[in-house]
């Protein structure tokens, strides 16, 4: 009788546990899908045609790669679970023509492999995995163009640094993967953008500009809902030109700006940044831009 009463505590004591483990794991998960929901990208898309919103958009550079690995997949996933607004990728093409993630002209740098990314084929390239600063090694492989809109469509929205004169390979794959609304091209040679204009009227385009001469330039001849400048000329002409023109402003932390976002300087950045009414900024610290904003109500 005794082992008896004693079996029945224990069965008592295992349902018990199974249950509070079968919820735990339910919980992770909850937590799991609400990151991986967190980049609202039906708001993105609507504060990105208010060039006069207050809201400041958050690109992080080439993904959210401190403390990971640029242009990759997992920092792609990672900017989207910290509810970055825009992810900026370089895309380069291969030996045999495909389309990749890659900044360099080189994959020495980025990957456990060496040599031109011109003179490799894609499956050369595949065969090495990514590296981080420092040596760190991913198990990903240099993804393609396609890989990547596969990931974050629906999800985020993309800027396409154009390091390829592969003008109708990037407009074919954003185009046939449907990520056209989501996606807008970037470059400082305006032939290339009105190539891109041939091949798709429609597409969404940020040219950059050096001066104020040069952004008049841009509106002008592009009517484009952003357009990148630099500090240099980070003044209220320019802010005033292009919010008449509609227009959003795009501007860097990148280099010394984002060192003192990450030594307790951000506040006195993003005050200098957004005077004349930059409203995008592009980083290598997107959580703590974002950390900074929210806490200002820059950030929804």
């Amino acid at each position: 009788m005794k082992i008896a009463k004693q079996l029945i505590v224990l069965f008592v004591f295992f349902i018990a546990w199974s249950c509070t483990k079968e919820n735990t794991s339910k919980k992770e998960n909850q937590t799991k899908e609400v990151n991986v929901k967190a980049t609202n990208i039906a708001t993105t898309l609507s504060e990105f045609k208010n060039a006069t919103s207050n809201s400041i958009l958050v690109a992080a550079h080439r993904g959210a790669h401190m403390g990971n690995f640029e242009n990759s997949i997992e920092s792609s996933l990672k900017s989207i679970e910290l509810g970055v607004d825009i992810i900026e990728v370089d895309v380069k093409t291969t030996k045999d023509g495909h389309l990749i993630l890659m900044h360099d002209g080189s994959i020495d740098r980025t990957t456990t492999g060496t040599g031109k990314v011109e003179e490799l084929t894609l499956a050369e390239i595949r065969s090495f995995k990514l590296k981080a600063p420092y040596g760190r090694i991913s198990k990903e492989s240099v993804p393609t163009f396609e890989e990547f809109l596969k990931v974050v469509k629906g999800k985020i929205m993309v800027d396409v640094d154009m390091k390829t004169d592969n003008v109708e390979g990037l407009v074919k794959a954003v185009n046939e993967f449907g990520n056209k609304k989501e996606v807008f091209y970037f470059d400082n040679d305006y032939d290339q953008l009105d190539r891109i204009k041939l091949l798709d009227k429609t597409a969404q385009l940020m040219p950059r500009a050096y001066s104020l001469q040069m952004a008049d330039s841009a509106v002008v001849k592009f009517s484009p809902k952003v357009v990148h400048i630099d500090t240099g000329f980070n003044t209220k002409e320019v802010g005033d030109l292009l919010k008449e023109n509609n227009a959003r402003i795009w501007i860097n932390t990148l280099g010394e700006k984002d060192a003192e976002i990450r030594y307790g300087s951000g506040e006195k950045i993003i005050e200098e940044l957004i005077k004349n009414g930059a409203n995008i900024i592009q980083t290598d610290e997107p959580e703590m831009l974002l950390e900074l904003l929210r806490s200002k109500g820059l950030h929804q």
